[in-house]
């Protein structure tokens, strides 16, 4: 069986809200500490970015950040982010530039997960279908037009697939419409699904609750994701991997540590 080598985890900043953001109908009033990562994952084929992260220019300037920032949903404060947590700077730590990073996977379009490709310029970006032509819509305030620019050049994905030895793209729509996740399969460890934000937290998977925030408020399409991600965890005896959830991220190996 192919595998991949290493999972880096990226803290690429955190964000604070209302916790029905991310558990539907459940956590009114509660306000919830939330880190937003990126995964590094290294291969016998090269480096896969599972990721970006936050465009750090829209929260480092203050104007961007009134603009882009100040209209998002009352239950979202603005993400926080120190230059130090950009990927560039995980990179350079490693000895790497963004030439060393040989495909961008984009689980969605969510600012906090795609801004950051404004810092990987060149780079080989994979994206469902589905997700880039529900965002060209501009109905969904997660996303930001603008960093949709190179959409154009971007490698677009209709079906799972193999993005490399080892490593293999789950489609999990319904917190937005062509989200994706990853599975990973590693030489020392049970397998990791990287769920994104088809689950946010490990209550989404033991609950089966869905993400408060879903394309078209289907939901029964988010929860049908959840349970596909549980059950090919009980199939493949893997690991998942909830992806705003503070108390599974502290549980995991801090940067430059990995996991294997």
């Amino acid at each position: 069986m192919p595998h991949a080598l290493k999972i880096w985890t990226l803290l690429t900043g955190n964000i604070r809200y209302e916790k029905i953001i991310s558990t539907r109908n459940r956590g009114h009033g509660q306000w919830i500490e939330a880190p937003i990562l990126a995964y590094l994952i290294e291969t016998p084929n090269g480096r896969i970015l599972y990721d970006a992260g936050c465009d750090y220019r829209k929260l480092a300037n203050p104007a961007l950040r009134t603009r882009y920032f100040t209209s998002i949903h009352s239950t979202v404060e603005t993400p926080r982010m120190q230059a130090d947590q950009r990927v560039p700077h995980y990179l350079e730590r490693l000895g790497l530039t963004p030439a060393d990073i040989d495909l961008v996977f984009i689980s969605h379009l969510h600012f906090d997960h795609a801004g950051g490709l404004c810092d990987l310029p060149g780079c080989e970006v994979h994206i469902h279908q589905d997700e880039l032509t529900a965002a060209r819509t501009g109905l969904d305030s997660g996303v930001f037009a603008d960093e949709l620019a190179n959409s154009d050049q971007w490698y677009l994905q209709t079906d799972e697939y193999e993005v490399a030895p080892g490593v293999e793209a789950i489609t999990t729509p319904g917190h937005t419409a062509g989200h994706m996740s990853l599975f990973i399969h590693l030489p020392k460890g049970r397998p990791v699904i990287l769920c994104g934000d088809a689950a946010d937290l490990n209550e989404n998977l033991t609950d089966e609750i869905a993400p408060g925030c879903c394309w078209q408020d289907n939901v029964e399409q988010a929860l049908s994701s959840i349970r596909k991600l549980k059950s090919l965890a009980l199939i493949e005896n893997a690991q998942l991997w909830p992806n705003h959830d503070l108390a599974f991220f502290k549980t995991l190996p801090e940067f430059p540590q990995w996991h294997d």
